[in-house]
């Protein structure tokens, strides 16, 4: 189980972003690397660090930082 903040600096690496643009509140289209390939990296680091898989629709639901903050929420992931 990993903190809000923990998380938010693994997202920051899983896109290559500088911590201090990765909020909850951050838009997906804001960070350039979300893209398809983000998206199956993303998905990738899921599985990896948290044994969480996601169908594609899913992925494709979220919308900010926060839709994945909430995933892992939901799956018992952050604390």
């Amino acid at each position: 189980m990993v903190s809000e903040d923990q998380a938010l600096d693994w997202l920051a690496k899983v896109f290559q972003e500088p911590r201090d643009k990765i909020t909850p509140e951050t838009p997906r289209d804001a960070i350039v690397s979300w893209d398809s390939l983000g998206v199956l990296e993303l998905m990738a680091q899921l599985d990896e660090k948290f044994n969480i898989v996601l169908s594609d629709q899913e992925m494709q639901a979220m919308k900010k930082v926060g839709d994945v903050l909430s995933v892992l929420r939901e799956r018992g992931q952050l604390s």
